[in-house]
Order: C-alpha cells, then sequence, then structure tokens
C-alpha cells in the first residue's frame, strides 16, 4: 500500500523587490499552520513583480492578478480549500462584525 504524498507549496517571489522576507514569512506561517500536513515548501526567487503561491500545482495566489498580498489568514484558507476543504483553521475561519479587506495592495 503506497501512501498518497503530501501537498506542496510554492512561493515564487521577486527578488529585484526584496520580496524574500515576505515570501519566507508566508512559507513560515504556512508551515505552522499545517505543520504535518505539508511535504514542502519551496521558496523559488524571480523577477520582474513576480508574487504567485500555488498548492499543488494550482495557483491559489497572484499579486498581480489578485491586486496585492494575502494576509495570513487568508493563505491560509485558500491553501487549505486546496489540500482538506473541511477542514476548520478556527480563528483564521471566523467572520468579524466588519467587513475587512483582506488584501494589502501595493502600488507595483
Amino acid at each position: 500500500m503506497t501512501e498518497k504524498p503530501l501537498p506542496q507549496v510554492r512561493i515564487t517571489y521577486c527578488t529585484q523587490c526584496h520580496w524574500l522576507l515576505r515570501a519566507g514569512w508566508m512559507a513560515q506561517e504556512l508551515l505552522s499552520t499545517f505543520a504535518a500536513d505539508l511535504g514542502e515548501v519551496t521558496l523559488v526567487p524571480g523577477t520582474g513583480g513576480i508574487f504567485t503561491i500555488s498548492c499543488n500545482e494550482t495557483l491559489v495566489w497572484d499579486r498581480k492578478r489578485d491586486g496585492g498580498f494575502p494576509d495570513a489568514a487568508r493563505l491560509k484558507q485558500l491553501v487549505r480549500d486546496v489540500i482538506d476543504p473541511d477542514r476548520d483553521l478556527g480563528h483564521a475561519d471566523r467572520k468579524s462584525d466588519k467587513s475587512k479587506d483582506t488584501t494589502s495592495k501595493d502600488p507595483a
């Protein structure tokens, strides 16, 4: 019997824009939340303002398409929706009384 391989997350970030720390922080957030449920989180250097996050080859975030960067809670929800849609993320899934924007916009 073979075990199903664990999901893989790939974060491609722009080295020209100095987004390594942002990519590393997002990787840490995912690894902390999905510790035993991810096979790997890979940081991939790129150029040209790229910042994309994919999970099992499914694009879950693209800075240009989605308009900025996801906050940690939104990113966790997007990855969860790919790897285990029924999983409860606790406080990251709770709705507040006020409508909040889940992205931080950047001028690029």
